[in-house]
C-alpha cells in the first residue's frame, strides 16, 4: 500500500466534504494517508481563529485519527533548512515543513496549491486542476 502525504488544504476539503475533495478521491483510494505535524497545528489554529464549537472540534479530533501523523526529527529539520534555502523560493514556513516531510520520507505530496510546491526539486506532487 502506498503512502501519500496530504497538504492541509486536502484534509480541509475532506473534513468539509467540499467539492474539491472529489478531484482527489481516485488518488487517495487504497492509500495510507499521512499528514505532517504542522498540518495538525494548522487545523487546530483554524478551529481557534474561526471559533469552532466543541462539537466541531471533537469531530476534527476524531477525523484526525484517520491519518498517520508524521512527527519532526533531526533529518526532517535538515530537509526544512534545505527547502527554505532554495534561491528565489517564496514558500511559506508551513508549506516548507510539509514539503520537507514529503522529501524526508520520500512520499508523494497531494495538494490543491500546485504553485506553492511546483519548483521544489525531487518533490513528487499530485495536484488536480478544477474543471469548469
Amino acid at each position: 500500500m502506498r503512502t501519500l502525504l496530504l497538504d492541509t488544504n486536502i484534509v480541509s476539503y475532506l473534513f468539509k466534504q467540499a467539492p474539491q475533495a472529489k478531484l482527489y478521491e481516485p488518488h487517495l483510494r487504497d492509500s495510507r494517508l499521512a499528514i505532517s505535524f504542522i498540518t495538525v497545528g494548522e487545523l487546530y489554529r483554524w478551529a481557534i481563529v474561526r471559533d469552532w464549537g466543541m462539537k466541531r472540534r471533537l469531530d476534527l479530533e476524531e477525523r484526525l485519527k484517520n491519518y498517520v501523523v508524521i512527527p519532526f526529527d533531526v533529518e526532517l529539520c535538515k530537509r526544512w533548512a534545505e527547502v527554505t534555502s532554495i534561491r528565489g523560493s517564496t514558500i511559506s514556513e508551513s508549506d516548507a515543513w510539509i514539503t520537507a516531510t514529503a522529501l524526508r520520507h520520500n512520499i508523494p505530496l497531494v495538494s490543491h496549491n500546485k504553485k506553492h510546491f511546483e519548483n521544489i526539486p525531487h518533490l513528487t506532487l499530485i495536484a488536480e486542476e478544477e474543471r469548469p
